[in-house]
């Protein structure tokens, strides 16, 4: 059976041929449809997300999976989230078939690869307390499908984001999550429709589980790493904002809790700097509880 993002659009066989405008407009129609089609998984992405939640926040990793276009957005979406949330490097896995070579260019045949997977998930010890993403428009890459079923065969939390329905892959993971996208613009062209769901359905999903994990406060990257000027700047104006105070307070706070946008809310608050770290670490580093117990 074909993968429905391997066939063809009949309304899109003269693609080609067309003015470029209208060649754009159809292009541009199909990523609109793509983001619509990601509301029907919501529900699914949302479970997933509550089920992923005590693993880690008892100190679990997260594991993205996949190979090609898949593959290089769910390392997109893991590399974002230690500058965005801090999250700890340690914690988290990236798996892309091919290796580190596949970030910028095709690797032959390692898709097919599912005893490197296998290998992979055994190297990393993926298992019980670990959260595992494995993402495949098509839902059948060997590489991806082999990932998930040796994780989930070894007590990992398995979630499968792919494009195709009643795909191998999602029957694999605890967690399907079909996002529709039916055929491409470009007859098997995941990078068009199905790599913009994935893009969309990841950012929702880790977004809200570092929501969740109270990384987030009050619409603000309150976990942020201040390692540029940029970063230093917002996480004064951070600090201003939670903390309602001036400026000199906030740069005060931010020098005593090295520049961490939590703990310096709490010493502008108030406390200094030992106590607002031992006030965060009782409420597992939620500010909003910190506040609250002020």
């Amino acid at each position: 059976m074909i993968p429905a993002t391997e066939a063809t659009d009949p309304a899109l066989v003269d693609l080609d041929a067309w003015a470029p405008a209208r060649i754009l407009d159809a292009l541009w129609q199909g990523q609109l449809a793509a983001v619509q089609a990601v509301g029907a998984a919501l529900p699914v992405l949302e479970a997933a997300a509550e089920a992923a939640l005590p693993l880690l926040a008892a100190g679990g990793r997260l594991v993205y999976v996949g190979a090609g276009t898949s593959g290089r957005i769910g390392v997109q979406d893991g590399a974002e989230l230690n500058p965005t949330f801090n999250w700890p490097t340690e914690r988290l896995v990236l798996l892309l078939a091919g290796g580190e070579a596949a970030f910028v260019n095709a690797v032959e045949n390692a898709e097919d690869r599912a005893d490197l997977a296998r290998e992979a998930i055994a190297a990393h010890s993926v298992g019980a307390t670990d959260v595992l993403i494995g993402i495949a428009a098509s839902g059948a890459t060997p590489y991806t499908l082999a990932a998930v079923e040796a994780a989930r065969a070894a007590g990992a939390l398995t979630i499968a984001i792919a494009n195709s329905p009643n795909s191998a892959l999602l029957a694999a993971a605890l967690h399907p999550v079909l996002i529709e996208t039916g055929p491409e613009p470009i007859a098997g062209s995941t990078r068009l429709k199905a790599g913009t769901a994935q893009k969309v359905a990841l950012n929702l999903l880790s977004t809200l589980l570092m929501v969740r994990l109270g990384r987030v406060y009050r619409g603000q990257m309150v976990d942020v790493q201040a390692k540029n000027e940029k970063l230093r700047r917002r996480a004064l104006r951070m600090v201003c904002l939670l903390a309602e105070c001036s400026g000199e307070v906030a740069a005060a706070a931010l020098a005593a809790t090295d520049g961490q946008v939590k703990p310096a809310v709490l010493v502008a608050r108030g406390y200094d700097a030992v106590g607002a770290f031992g006030a965060l670490a009782r409420v597992g580093g939620s500010l909003r509880q910190a506040l609250a117990n002020c």
